[in-house]
């Protein structure tokens, strides 16, 4: 399942590619993959721009203008439409980018939002240079240019007015790069979790956009093992974990995630940290630190990574 640093890594290509542009037609193959009828869907969405794409947690954010039927051109980044920057991604809380970080129509403008879950992806690029795979949603832009999003029977795209939203976004914690959050903010959220450490580090509730993978990979690094108990882990282990979290992502997004789906012909960045994982699904082959064998196991239905003899 695509974590924070693969949607992040599609945010940022994502707005080099469509910020600014006008969807001029819509497709739904699926109804259940939106959460409003498909007539309607595709009245909110056609012939309005996508300002910028934005991240919150493993969600991805479409905002959308605030002219329905705009007739403008596509091509570009319209003015006012940052195209590299996150806002969402960026502040402490996701909902904390409606209107600071937003354009003068995101108090009106509706926003899709993306959840890949478990077997999602998106592609942009021709019919020609799409791959053979079954879209849920499909967007035409300008030249010929589509944006698909695949495998969507667990995922969604769904669109939400700015009330909606806001209530939807303050159920996740903060934003694990937030550069508010410091390592005594992010000790004083695990201290209130209970259960294990790997667990407390991907509830979303807790902090937005680590899952299995990434767990697993910043306790390698930080020497924790993941089934420990949160509250026997020391306030030196978690100043230890957060220094952890932060180098992990910082790898993770400059190789562009783990997850191999490209996301344009000739993507050569996307998944280029599957080679890099230390643990995660590395299961009975050596260490990287010590040669020992990675041990591979199970717990409340999910696997974890973990080197018995690094991690304590």
């Amino acid at each position: 399942m695509p974590e924070l640093p693969e949607m992040e890594t599609y945010r940022t290509m994502l707005n080099e590619r469509i910020a600014g542009r006008v969807v001029r037609d819509v497709e739904v193959t699926r109804e259940k993959t939106v959460n409003v009828p498909v007539d309607e869907f595709r009245r909110r969405v056609e012939g309005r721009a996508i300002e910028r794409v934005d991240r919150a947690g493993k969600m991805l954010l479409f905002r959308l203008d605030d002219r329905w039927g705009a007739t403008r051109g596509g091509g570009g980044a319209a003015a006012g439409a940052p195209a590299g920057r996150g806002g969402v991604a960026t502040l402490e809380r996701p909902e904390a980018s409606v209107g600071a970080d937003a354009d003068a129509g995101a108090a009106t403008a509706d926003t899709l939002a993306l959840h890949l879950m478990l077997g999602g992806s998106m592609f942009y690029g021709s019919p020609d240079e799409a791959p053979d795979r079954t879209a849920q949603v499909v967007f035409t832009f300008d030249a010929g240019k589509k944006l698909y999003f695949h495998g969507l029977r667990l995922g969604y795209l769904h669109i939400y007015g700015p009330e909606e939203l806001e209530t939807k976004l303050s159920k996740l914690g903060p934003n694990p790069l937030d550069p508010a959050l410091d390592a005594e903010a992010f000790a004083a959220r695990l201290r209130r979790a209970r259960g294990a450490i790997k667990f407390a580090l991907t509830d979303q509730a807790v902090f937005a956009g680590i899952g299995n993978c990434y767990a697993d990979e910043m306790l390698f690094a930080a020497g924790i093992l993941p089934l420990r108990k949160t509250a026997d882990v020391d306030d030196a282990e978690l100043r230890r974990l957060f220094a952890a979290m932060r180098s992990t992502f910082a790898e993770a997004i400059r190789y562009g995630g783990y997850m191999e789906d490209p996301l344009y012909a000739g993507d050569e960045r996307t998944g280029g940290y599957n080679d890099r994982c230390k643990v995660y699904d590395r299961g009975g082959e050596p260490c990287d630190r010590c040669g020992g064998p990675i041990t591979k196991t199970e717990s409340n239905g999910r696997k974890v990574f973990y080197c018995e003899r690094c991690q304590r």
